[in-house]
């Protein structure tokens, strides 16, 4: 009852607008739904387990599992709120000015497909964790974990349910040796955004001569990317990539393969890409833990990482994250996973529907907008609930 009325809901998604949609206004034990989220007994995991379980055959045979791994903010104020914290505020900062707010700091997982309404390729939702402010777990006495070690949990457990090879998708926030490692030993690959100043070493020299002492984990130390860019020693081939927006792009491409270190951690052999734009000159390096992945496709599989951007707004608008308004801390940790979820399995119906009709979902038009016949997830929403 509380999933369907989830759907139907238009506005603030609560436990009693979604009663008053499906007709149950006047139910006298209406504090039984309320429990659903407070008090039942019930495992999110399992949900994520059979939510990836039902979208992974959305993927071609054959084809690579991308995940999308991202962090967003939903805004909420109340003392009753207890893990919310003072965190940057992505929508309304931009790079010469931070504007802070306080909410909850959501870890969301997505599995990257393609749906036959779209030509670009959709983040689906299937498993979001919370990340408790510090002040939180200090107050509990609790051992505060970071982003990256929410990031580590995840990425044991997607590849415990996988059982196969898959590729992590984060921007510049996930470029971590930690994570690195954690991906490489969970037979994962970590795709993400390097920084120009990254320290890189060669290779290890095996000497002919035995010598007594600990043996050294990485080779000598050359000039970092933003140092090679700076003295014009790197090697430039022009590419046609497929960028934002689904738009080829020509751009120069520079490549190389060295170990990344950091004082206290493993060395990590990664495949670096440095993407230069032929008019603007601007600079972007991107890494894969993966030595043998195409150069081309490092870069073309960072750029589907924006998509799950798009899936964080489409839930503010459609889904109502941001509108709930549980105090229980049990229930807070609930349901916006089940919103995140829902626009998955809204996504999961829809391509049911569509194969089962095979006809075009029909787009809603304006004179200012035209969306090519490209259905967004408002127009899928719509088709959902028509039929």
């Amino acid at each position: 009852t509380l999933l369907i009325g989830a759907i139907l809901c238009n506005g603030k998604r609560t436990v009693s607008s979604a009663l008053r949609v499906m007709g149950l206004a006047l139910e006298k034990r209406f504090e039984r739904y309320h429990r659903v989220l407070s008090k039942a007994e019930w495992s999110e995991f399992s949900l994520s387990k059979i939510l990836l379980g039902l979208l992974i055959v959305l993927l071609p045979h054959g084809a690579p599992i991308l995940i999308a791994m991202d962090e967003t903010i939903e805004r909420r104020s109340g003392k009753k709120i207890s893990t919310k914290g003072c965190y940057r505020d992505a929508c309304r900062s931009s790079q010469s000015l931070v504007i802070k707010c306080f909410g909850l700091k959501w870890q969301c997982a997505a599995l990257i497909v393609k749906l036959p309404w779209s030509n670009r390729r959709w983040a689906l939702p299937f498993m979001t964790v919370l990340c408790p402010s510090k002040k939180h777990d200090e107050q509990k006495d609790l051992r505060h974990k970071s982003s990256i070690d929410r990031a580590m949990q995840m990425v044991y457990i997607i590849s415990r349910i996988l059982k196969r090879s898959w590729i992590l998708v984060g921007d510049g926030g996930f470029a971590c040796l930690k994570l690195g490692h954690t991906c490489v030993t969970s037979g994962a690959t970590l795709v993400s955004r390097l920084r120009l100043d990254a320290s890189l070493f060669e290779d290890v020299k095996i000497s002919p001569v035995k010598r007594r002492g600990r043996k050294p984990v990485k080779g000598a130390k050359i000039p970092n990317l933003k140092e090679q860019i700076k003295a014009g020693s790197l090697d430039w081939q022009e590419s046609r990539i497929a960028w934002y927006g689904s738009v080829l792009k020509t751009v120069k491409l520079a490549t190389g393969v060295n170990l990344w270190y950091k004082p206290g951690e493993k060395p990590l052999k990664i495949s670096w890409v440095v993407v230069m734009a032929p008019i603007t000159n601007s600079v972007e390096a991107f890494f894969s833990t993966d030595i043998n992945m195409d150069h081309i496709t490092i870069v073309e599989t960072f750029v589907l990482r924006w998509n799950i951007e798009v899936t964080f707004e489409e839930v503010r608008a459609h889904l109502g994250v941001e509108t709930q308004r549980q105090w229980s801390e049990k229930a807070i940790r609930r349901t916006t996973p089940i919103l995140m979820g829902l626009f998955s399995l809204v996504c999961l119906i829809a391509e049911a529907q569509n194969k089962l009709k095979n006809e075009l979902i029909q787009t809603s038009k304006a004179a200012w907008y035209d969306k090519e016949g490209l259905a967004t997830f408002g127009d899928v929403l719509i088709y959902t609930l028509r039929n």
